[in-house]
């Protein structure tokens, strides 16, 4: 990346203060893009979920992963609930979506509790694993709630072989005017299938372990038995491990560091596969390349421009996130390395950018909050506007789930130092209520900016990417208008 006209900034800067100029290109269209990640970890696309537990969970994962990114699962939750999610991850079918089944006896109240998990918004009712029936939102409204899903689901049903050739599902589907149809291995239900799904599944390439599996990763804190946390979290099939603190640039990170590449490395020898260790939060290039030299492969880079953080204003902290990344992602390219970009991010363009200034994939939390795959329950407004609650990792509510196992005393004690928001209602988009809707307008827009640039690939896009800057007004000249002057 060079600055329009070789001009050198004098101060920090974030997205909004840079754009990105056209360059002369032969890429005209953008499925030309290719955006499998130079970080080395089998993502085909560049993005990854932040581990915030409001947002990541065993839905999140396999929903992404199939679309090529990665979950990072919290630190926070169990050792035993982390082997839960991972392996029902990985044995998540890497083209079917994942069905939400009810039996013919269960009530309309269960249904209604079950839809707002997958984005597909239909449950198909199951006899002994055989697809019996399917109903919406649609069938259940206007019934009473205690009223048998055998009475009112709809029994004249599409099956599609789960060896069917996708094309030929996908016109089978617009022939038939359905958007949705399980998916069957002779009479049992394996999955789902969406027309969009199907549309999806001919644009992303899922992100696979070499075993052909979903992809998904895990945290881990700097605190406690850090060795055993990180064997426990390798024993699992996390395919990545994040090495996680708000203050990456520190003493204990260094120390625990080689701790964790030691688990790494056994592992290794155990099973043949390298695991990729990320580690952060760092702003500059000299935590990058203390981290480095520690033994991370990837660096994470962001203090406090997420939408949940307070700590820039609680203690005047942090860094603006596009030269944070510009430092960061060129110390790291010194030292054979890769950076995560971690928070800021707002609109594709930002992750275009994040791209652009080298980072190698970028981390979103509260972005991917509000939809249907976030970990958190589904609720409504006193206006019915659905949306789904979240909260920071310094926050209170994070620091009473993290020091649960502590004295009341201790406990007491953390609660006086917690940072950012203890809860936020993050509201589904009607038009993009999924994560895989965000995904899509995510993408959209960074296979673009590469056209724009002439660049093919990620790592194109980082020599090619020409960058200026812009006042307040220039940025606000971009922004569309819903409604006229």
């Amino acid at each position: 990346m060079k600055f329009l006209g070789d001009m050198q900034p004098t101060h920090d800067l974030t997205y909004s203060d840079v754009f990105m100029v056209p360059s002369r290109s032969s890429v005209t269209s953008r499925l030309d893009v290719d955006l499998a990640t130079p970080d080395g970890i089998g993502t085909t696309i560049p993005l990854v979920v932040a581990n915030m537990t409001a947002i990541s969970g065993r839905r999140m994962a396999e929903t992404v992963a199939r679309r090529g990114g990665m979950a990072i699962l919290p630190q926070d939750i169990t050792t035993e609930a982390v082997h839960d999610m991972v392996a029902e991850v990985k044995r998540s079918h890497p083209v079917f979506e994942t069905p939400v089944t009810v039996a013919c006896g269960d009530s309309v109240t269960t249904v209604m509790s079950l839809l707002g998990k997958r984005a597909h918004g239909t449950a198909v009712v199951v006899d002994g694993g055989r697809p019996v029936g399917v109903l919406d939102e649609s069938d259940c409204r206007g019934v009473d709630r205690f009223a048998r899903v055998a009475d009112v689901m709809t029994t004249d049903i599409v099956t599609v072989p789960h060896d069917a050739d996708l094309r030929a599902a996908f016109d089978t589907l617009s022939e038939r005017h359905l958007n949705f149809a399980p998916v069957v291995d002779g009479d049992q239900l394996i999955g789902v299938l969406t027309r969009k799904g199907v549309l999806r599944s001919a644009i992303y390439r899922p992100a696979l372990d070499p075993d052909g599996r979903l992809m998904v990763g895990g945290a881990v804190g700097i605190n406690g038995d850090v060795s055993a946390k990180a064997a426990a979290l390798l024993e699992t099939g996390a395919d990545v491990l994040v090495v996680d603190t708000a203050h990456g640039h520190q003493d204990k990170m260094i120390e625990v560091l080689p701790l964790v590449v030691a688990e790494r490395d056994d592992h290794e020898v155990r099973t043949g596969r390298r695991i990729p260790i990320a580690a952060g939060n760092v702003v500059s290039s000299d935590g990058t390349s203390d981290l480095v030299d520690a033994g991370a492969d990837i660096i994470k880079v962001g203090v406090g421009p997420g939408a949940m953080c307070t700590t820039r204003m609680m203690t005047g902290v942090g860094r603006p996130q596009f030269s944070a990344v510009l430092e960061c992602a060129r110390a790291a390219r010194d030292s054979g390395a890769e950076i995560w970009a971690d928070g800021g991010v707002k609109y594709p363009r930002d992750v275009a950018l994040a791209l652009a200034a080298g980072a190698a994939n970028v981390m979103i939390g509260s972005w991917f909050a509000g939809t249907y795959e976030s970990a958190g329950d589904l609720m409504q407004d006193a206006d019915g506007k659905q949306y789904k609650e979240s909260f920071g990792m310094a926050s209170a509510r994070a620091v009473r789930n993290r020091t649960k196992d502590q004295s009341a005393f201790d406990r007491a004690r953390s609660a006086l130092f917690e940072e950012g928001i203890s809860e936020s209602k993050m509201y589904l988009d009607p038009q993009r209520p999924g994560v895989e809707d965000l995904i899509d307008s995510i993408i959209s827009g960074v296979r673009s900016s590469f056209t724009y640039a002439g660049a093919r690939s990620i790592d194109e896009f980082r020599e090619r990417a020409v960058v200026g800057l812009q006042s307040t007004a220039g940025y606000d000249e971009g922004r569309p208008r819903e409604t006229s002057w």
